[in-house]
């Protein structure tokens, strides 16, 4: 029914069946005479019913997973929420009624315009339009509005702008529209034969629970290299806020995606999945062959599935408390058994270590691989079922349920013994514009030798040699000033450097402020007299020790 097996234990299976059900059959109706035999091989017959049983009920729950996490749905859901202060009065949507509702609409145009038409029917609202999130919270805060139309899809942001914004605000109405996309997984552009060429897989893991149906920022982004003939796995983890060129996807979000400009990777999830897989196609330089989709609710339930995972925490990364949770226990030093909202937690935190970022990306290594290696044992047996249950719900793919089970038969086949394999990209903190915010803020500048070394050991398992024939050293003394094809200033030690960083908007950089006179300064209005290495102003990009123009 499956497929799932090759053709030799296929056949042996069937046969073992077969021998098995004549020889009950034979021996309860020719051979057993007395009681006892007869009460014994009809307990036998009753035994191996029930295994039959079992057997089928593990087809069919097999194949309904399949079915779910490979059907992609044909239209995502937007929602748009009218947004109150606790406390404030405003405690339902009649109670705005000639009130002031504070909107984004640079962010969200579309889906402010179909909550403003849905609430025009039962109230009357002034609105007025600002340009980041930090300001419309401040005038949610401040009173000068008294509710704001936020996008779901922004949610994330606001948490992490401001912790307390959901348990201080509340949400009085909600408008729900749909968006269509792509579902056919035909349409994979570098589709591969999984069984005998090495491919790459896009594993996003979005900031939301629930559903798959809406778009969320991609929170973690990990590449997983497989090849078949030297059974090599290689997993690429990416920093959430790595400052990248975006290169917008064929999904309608209904947002106005920034192709073309730098901004949070993290970011690009809002605009769909596609979006970040050709961003990091783009800043990379490699194929990705597929993707698979996750979020929050995915992790909790497949590790409560699997009964928990066994994680092994080193010295000095031992967590008190999880800052995505204060009510959940941390882990101490050596082995935990965590649960999955434990688990979740552990594969999120980055505020308790040093290194930040690149620890969480390693942590969320740790949990894939715990989490294999919990599928692979005898437990499994016992918890198929509900895995089965909390897989259909866990992830979406546009891999085809053929490719998916060429690979299963190719390990019942083969039973090759996987080599696991590890890197992480590094860089460099600091604040750069992201337009998705309207705002500055915190990112991770790219090392561009991490950059290249992460390229070339993908490239490297592709080829059939291990990842760990390249290099992964980076040259912390490299302080060589080199401009790339965008002209990003790389300073010490290879992080690119955000051009604007030190721009003042409110100054007049005018043409009187640059002289073509060689021998004169200018005065840049922020730092003092810098001047060009020819005196003239161009659209190169300088480097003093602080900006860059």
């Amino acid at each position: 029914m499956l497929n799932m097996l090759p053709l030799i234990l296929e056949v042996a299976a069937i046969v073992i069946i077969i021998v098995l059900s004549l020889i009950l059959c034979l021996f309860y109706n020719f051979i057993a005479k007395r009681p006892i035999s007869r009460f014994l091989s009809a307990f036998l017959i009753l035994a191996l019913t029930v295994v039959y049983g079992a057997g089928n009920y593990y087809i069919f729950k097999t194949n309904e997973m399949f079915a779910s996490v490979t059907n992609l749905t044909d239209q995502m859901t937007n929602t748009i929420s009218v947004v109150t202060l606790n406390g404030s009065g405003y405690d339902s949507l009649e109670s705005l009624n000639n009130m002031t509702l504070g909107t984004i609409t640079s962010q969200d145009s579309e889906g402010t315009q179909k909550a403003l038409d849905d609430i025009s029917s039962k109230i009357t609202v002034e609105t007025v339009d600002y340009t980041t999130f930090n300001d419309l919270y401040y005038a949610l805060y401040t009173d000068q509005v008294q509710g704001i139309i936020l996008n779901e899809t922004f949610r994330g942001i606001v948490f992490e702008m401001d912790p307390d914004a959901n348990n201080m605000t509340s949400v009085v109405n909600q408008t729900v529209y749909y968006t269509k996309r792509e579902t056919k997984t035909d349409t994979v552009k570098d589709s591969v034969n999984v069984a005998t060429k090495p491919f790459t897989i896009l594993i996003s893991g979005n900031d939301s629970y629930g559903g798959l149906t809406s778009n969320s920022r991609s929170d973690s982004n990990m590449l997983v290299t497989v090849n078949p003939s030297t059974h090599t796995v290689l997993m690429t983890s990416i920093p959430r806020d790595y400052y990248e060129t975006i290169q917008c996807g064929d999904t309608d979000t209904g947002l106005a995606c920034p192709q073309d400009e730098r901004d949070k990777l993290t970011h690009s999830g809002l605009y769909g999945i596609d979006t970040t897989e050709k961003t990091i196609e783009e800043f990379l330089d490699i194929t990705i062959n597929y993707h698979v989709r996750v979020n929050f609710s995915s992790l909790t339930n497949l590790v409560d599935a699997l009964g928990g995972i066994d994680v092994f925490v080193e010295e000095g990364l031992a967590v008190e408390q999880f800052n995505a949770d204060w009510s959940l226990q941390g882990v101490t030093e050596g082995w935990n058994h965590l649960d999955g909202k434990r688990a979740l937690a552990f594969a999120r935190e980055r505020y308790a270590y040093t290194d930040g970022d690149a620890q969480r990306v390693k942590n969320q290594q740790i949990v894939i691989q715990a989490m294999i290696s919990k599928i692979a044992s005898p437990e499994m047996i016992t918890r198929f079922g509900d895995f089965m249950d909390a897989l259909s719900g866990a992830f979406e793919t546009n891999m085809s349920s053929d490719e998916i089970l060429s690979l299963v038969r190719y390990e019942f086949t083969f039973f090759p013994d996987w080599q696991f394999e590890s890197y992480a990209l590094v860089g460099s903190t600091s604040s750069a514009y992201s337009p998705t915010l309207g705002d500055y803020a915190d990112v991770m500048l790219a090392n561009l030798d991490s950059v290249q070394v992460a390229h070339d050991k993908i490239q490297a398992v592709l080829d059939g040699e291990s990842s760990t024939s390249v290099s992964d050293t980076i040259d912390e003394n490299n302080i060589e000033v080199i401009e790339d094809s965008q002209n990003q200033v790389v300073q010490d030690p290879g992080y690119v450097t955000d051009p604007y960083a030190g721009y003042d908007y409110s100054q007049d950089y005018s043409t009187d402020y640059y002289t073509e006179d060689p021998n004169q300064y200018y005065t840049d209005g922020v730092n003092g007299d810098v001047y060009t290495e020819d005196g003239t102003y161009s659209e190169d990009i300088y480097y003093d020790e602080q900006y860059a123009y």
